[in-house]
C-alpha cells in the first residue's frame, strides 16, 4: 500500500509538471470551465422562462353573467396579463347547460382546449376514465397545503389529483322581505311554512317562487334539497353511490313534496320555458319573493341594476317535519374546479394557469367577502357581500354537504336524472315512479 501511494504521488509531480510546461494553467484551467458549465443552465431557465405560450382557456363565465364567481374569475384573467405576461389567455364560455354540451363533445373529439372549467365528481370522471385529463400531482408543489384538507376530492380519482377547486358552494333559500312584509306571509322555516307561503302569495296574484326549468338544473335543485331534508345527507349519498336504493320512502316523499308546490302554483307561471338567467331576471326585478338557488346568485342580488338590493334574507332550505335531515346540512360541496387537457402541447404553462386562476379567485372572493373560498387565504378585511354575510352566519354550524346530483351522477344519467325531475315539474311522473325510474339507474349494467 505504501509503494502505491508514493507512486500517486510521483504520478501527480509528473502532471504538474507537464502543465505548467504548458503555461502554468494548472489552476486557470478548471477556474476558467467552471464558470462557463454554470451560467450554462441558468441561460437555458431564462430562454424558457421567456418562452411564449397561448392558452385557449373554456368557462361557463360568459360576459353577460353577473354572479360572483364570474367576476372574480374575469378580475383573474385581468391580472394574469400582468402576473403572467408569457401567457396569453384566448377565453371562450358559453352558460351552464349549453357548456356542458361544449365540452363533452370537444373532449370526445379530442378538440379540448388546454385548460377548462369542470365539476369533479360523476361529470369529470368519465373525462379521466378516458384518460383525457392531465393528472397534476407532479406539478403541485406545495400547493396542496394551501388548501382546505377535503377540497379537491371530487377531482381526486385513484389517488391522482385531475383539477384545483377555488371555491366551495351551498344552496340557499333567497326571500325577498319587502314582498313578504307588504303581504303579511311568514318566511318559511318548515315544508308547513313554505306551503303556506305558497298558498297566500298566489291568492293575492304573486307567483311566489322563480325557477328556470327550460335549463333542467334549477328545478333539479328543489327535489335534491327536499331528498336531503327527508332522508338526511347520508342517505343521499349512499343513493347516489349506488350502496342505497332510490326506491324507497325518503325519495318518494321528496317527489311527492315537489308535486304537491307544484299541483299548488308554486312555481312562476310558464317555468318550463324560462331559461336560468329568465328566472333570475323575475327575482332581481322583485316580482317574485322567493328564489332557492347558489350563494353565487349573491353577486347578482347585490348588483347595481338589482331593484333587491339589501332586501334580502337569507334562509335554510325548510325542514320537513317527519324528516331525518338535520338543519345543518346543505345542498352544495366543493365541485367546481379547473383541469388542463392531457392532449395540451403547453403542458407548464396551462398548470401554471390552473394553480394562479384557482388560487387567484379564491383570494379575490375572500377579499370581496363575495364567496366561500377553498384556499387558505386572508379573510375579507373590508366591506362584505351583505348576502354572502348572511350565508357565511347560515353555514358555520355545518355538519354535512350533499352535491347537486347532476354533479355527482355520470353522464347519461346525470340528464336522465334532471330529465325525470322534469317530469315532475310537468306533471307526466307519480312520485313512485320517479323513485322506481331513479333506482333503475343504479341497476342498469
Amino acid at each position: 500500500m505504501r509503494s502505491k501511494k508514493i507512486l500517486s504521488i510521483i504520478i501527480a509531480l509528473a502532471m504538474s509538471a507537464s502543465l505548467a510546461a504548458c503555461g502554468g494553467k494548472v489552476e486557470e484551467k478548471p477556474a476558467a470551465e467552471a464558470p462557463a458549465a454554470k451560467t450554462e443552465e441558468p441561460k437555458k431557465e431564462e430562454a424558457k422562462k421567456e418562452e411564449k405560450s397561448t392558452l385557449k382557456v373554456w368557462t361557463l363565465w360568459t360576459e353577460s353573467t353577473q354572479d360572483t364567481n364570474k367576476k372574480a374569475f374575469y378580475r383573474v384573467m385581468e391580472n394574469a396579463k400582468k402576473d403572467l405576461p408569457n401567457i396569453t389567455i384566448e377565453h371562450d364560455a358559453a352558460e351552464n347547460e349549453a357548456y356542458k354540451t361544449k365540452i363533452k363533445t370537444a373532449i370526445a373529439a379530442n378538440e379540448a382546449p388546454d385548460v377548462f372549467f369542470a365539476w369533479g365528481a360523476g361529470f369529470v370522471k368519465p373525462f379521466v376514465d378516458a384518460g383525457k385529463v392531465l393528472p397534476l400531482d407532479e406539478y403541485l408543489g406545495d400547493v396542496k397545503d394551501k388548501i382546505n384538507a377535503g377540497s379537491n376530492t371530487f377531482f381526486t380519482f385513484d389517488g391522482k389529483t385531475y383539477g384545483l377547486t377555488a371555491y366551495q358552494w351551498v344552496g340557499s333559500l333567497y326571500c325577498n322581505k319587502d314582498l313578504f312584509e307588504a303581504n303579511g306571509v311568514k318566511m318559511p322555516d318548515t315544508y308547513e311554512d313554505l306551503l303556506a307561503a305558497v298558498k297566500a302569495f298566489r291568492a293575492k296574484g304573486i307567483a311566489p317562487i322563480t325557477v328556470g326549468e327550460k335549463d333542467r338544473w334549477p328545478g333539479m335543485f328543489w327535489q335534491n334539497a327536499l331528498a336531503l331534508r327527508a332522508g338526511g345527507a347520508q342517505l343521499s349519498q349512499d343513493a347516489l353511490s349506488k350502496k342505497a336504493s332510490f326506491d324507497q320512502a325518503a325519495f318518494v316523499e321528496s317527489a311527492a313534496k315537489l308535486k304537491e308546490l307544484v299541483d299548488n302554483k308554486a312555481f312562476i307561471d310558464g317555468n318550463m320555458g324560462l331559461t336560468y338567467d329568465e328566472g333570475n331576471a323575475a327575482f332581481i326585478q322583485g316580482k317574485v319573493p322567493m328564489y332557492f338557488m347558489g350563494n353565487w346568485f349573491a353577486g347578482d342580488i347585490q348588483g347595481k341594476d338589482s331593484k333587491v338590493k339589501d332586501k334580502i334574507v337569507v334562509k335554510k332550505f325548510p325542514m320537513l317535519a317527519n324528516g331525518k335531515g338535520t338543519a345543518t346540512e346543505y345542498l352544495g360541496g366543493s365541485i367546481d374546479g379547473f383541469c388542463v387537457s392531457k392532449e395540451t402541447k403547453n403542458k407548464d404553462a396551462a398548470v401554471k394557469f390552473v394553480k394562479y386562476a384557482a388560487e387567484g379567485m379564491a383570494k379575490d372572493l375572500a377579499s370581496t367577502g363575495d364567496g366561500l373560498p377553498t384556499w387558505k387565504v386572508p379573510a375579507a378585511t373590508g366591506e362584505i357581500n351583505a348576502v354572502t354575510k348572511q350565508i357565511m352566519e347560515m353555514t358555520k354550524d355545518s355538519t354535512g354537504f350533499v352535491l347537486a346530483w347532476d354533479t355527482f351522477l355520470e353522464g347519461a344519467d346525470a340528464d336522465a336524472h334532471k330529465n325525470l325531475v322534469a317530469q315532475l315539474f310537468g306533471g307526466k311522473i307519480t312520485p313512485e315512479n320517479f323513485a322506481k325510474e331513479m333506482q333503475k339507474l343504479n341497476e342498469k349494467k
